[in-house]
């Protein structure tokens, strides 16, 4: 067994830990799915900002510079940044104030249970498949660093994330959030000093690489859609809104997402520093998304790598475990525990626990079809969102339209989406989801006219700590 191998495993080995630690405070279903509505800024802007930072970011957006140029960058960081600034300065304290345990309760109180049931039902396997896609790249990393076969790797990974994602829920997801995204934080940190500081990355050679690529070919209109795709997608995904009903107050949720969102743009800058670099030094690379592992290795000690290594497996722990977790208390809270009312909320605690066990090994099963997986959640991260975003907003901020608005909006974005993605019918095929989830509410509120207002019969959240 390789030295680095195990300085990786104890790595995993440290997070499964505190997720065990962590568990013991998890005795109700809101301790478990919102960590009992008490963290502070600091877990909270920690774990947002983990949350989005995937291997994605590191890896895909760095190979997308590295071939495209600074037009690869366009959603990361900058989209989902703003993602995270425009979440603190429209959403977040609506939100909180709502008393809500995950993003469907918002569709129950002011559209029923038929249409929580269906958003629910097409928000929940995005985050699955997203899980999927980072239980693979966990796998990958864990596989690339030793002799272990890809197969065992992916299990050992999906294993490990689902053993403290079930133990410990959102409690333990923020608490290791802090530890990986330091981590991460400082990986591509001390990457960037040691990168940066040669010739190669001086900010005149990095002006003149950036320079150097032919623009890409896209209109106006193609550009403002790949924008628009992390920008509003991603902005009431139950990952995100899970830590905004988990702060202990809507002043900590709305001043986290601000600083979460100013990280990320920080941070995200560096790996589109390092691809430029890598653009002049390693030229030529037959797969564009491994500069900056090849960066790690080639050019700097070999102790160097497991900086890196840990910081990209701290990119993957923290998203993929925040995927877990929503998929299944989308499905725990809004679809079972609702069939059986009245239940102990230990029972809840129970069920919730069973969804992420299931959805774990559900995305363990689609990590191993690698050809499919990552196709599909850049498709995912838009299908269903535009009707979400639509609908959520005209229930959280106005009376205006009534549960066949919304079932018209969440239908209307999707089928929209799919159809112009598959049959490449339209040069924006997001921006025009978005406009017809919009068209269909205000069409269908027209005859609906306005709801009375929706109350929340939540009970107080726990005392701060």
């Amino acid at each position: 067994m390789s030295w680095l191998l195990v300085a990786l495993i104890a790595y995993v080995g440290l997070q499964l830990g505190v997720g065990l630690i962590v568990s013991r405070r998890v005795v109700t279903e809101s301790d478990y799915l919102i960590a009992g509505r008490r963290l502070g800024p600091v877990l909270v802007t920690f774990s947002m900002f983990a949350t989005w930072f995937g291997a994605e970011t590191c890896i895909g957006a760095a190979g997308a510079v590295y071939a495209l140029g600074l037009d690869g960058a366009t959603a990361d960081p900058f989209g989902y940044a703003g993602c995270l600034l425009l979440l603190g300065a429209v959403f977040a304290v609506p939100l909180w104030r709502r008393r809500l345990t995950t993003l469907g309760d918002l569709f129950a109180v002011r559209f029923g249970r038929r249409i929580e049931r269906l958003a629910v039902v097409l928000m929940a396997p995005t985050s699955v498949l997203w899980a999927a896609a980072q239980i693979r790249a966990f796998g990958q990393v864990i596989a690339t660093t030793s002799d272990v076969e890809l197969e065992l790797a992916l299990a050992v990974s999906a294993a490990v994330v689902i053993v403290y994602t079930t133990a410990g829920g959102l409690l333990a997801d923020a608490v290791t959030d802090v530890v990986q995204g330091g981590l991460l934080a400082v990986g591509l940190v001390v990457l960037a000093f040691a990168v940066l500081g040669r010739d190669e990355g001086s900010v005149s050679a990095l002006v003149e690489t950036a320079r150097s690529f032919a623009p890409v070919e896209r209109s106006l209109l193609e550009r403002a859609d790949a924008f628009a795709i992390p920008l509003f997608g991603s902005l009431l995904a139950q990952e995100q809104v899970a830590r905004i009903l988990a702060a202990r107050s809507g002043r900590v949720a709305r001043g986290s997402a601000f600083a979460a969102g100013g990280l990320y743009l920080a941070i995200g800058i560096v790996p589109i520093g390092l691809a430029l670099v890598g653009a002049r030094v390693l030229p030529g690379l037959e797969d564009p998304e491994q500069i900056l592992p090849r960066l790690a290795l080639e050019h700097f000690p070999p102790w160097f790598y497991v900086v890196f290594a840990g910081a990209l497996i701290s990119a993957i722990l923290s998203t993929v475990d925040s995927a877990l977790l929503a998929a299944a208390s989308l499905v725990a809270h809004n679809l079972i525990a609702p069939l059986r009312p009245g239940i102990a909320d230990r029972t809840k605690l129970r069920i919730a626990r069973g969804a992420v066990v299931v959805f774990g090994v559900v995305a363990y099963g689609l990590a191993r079809e690698a050809d499919g997986v990552y196709a599909l959640i850049e498709s995912a991260s838009a299908f269903a969102s535009a009707g979400v975003l639509v609908s959520a907003s005209f229930g959280l901020f106005t009376r205006f339209g009534g549960p066949k608005s919304a079932g018209a909006s969440l239908v209307a974005g999707a089928v929209v989406w799919t159809l112009a993605e598959s049959g490449d019918l339209v040069a924006a095929p997001y921006l025009a989801s978005l406009a017809a989830a919009a068209l269909a509410y205000v069409t269908l509120a027209v005859f609906e006219g306005r709801r009375p207002p929706a109350t929340r019969a939540d009970p107080e959240p726990q005392t701060s700590t």
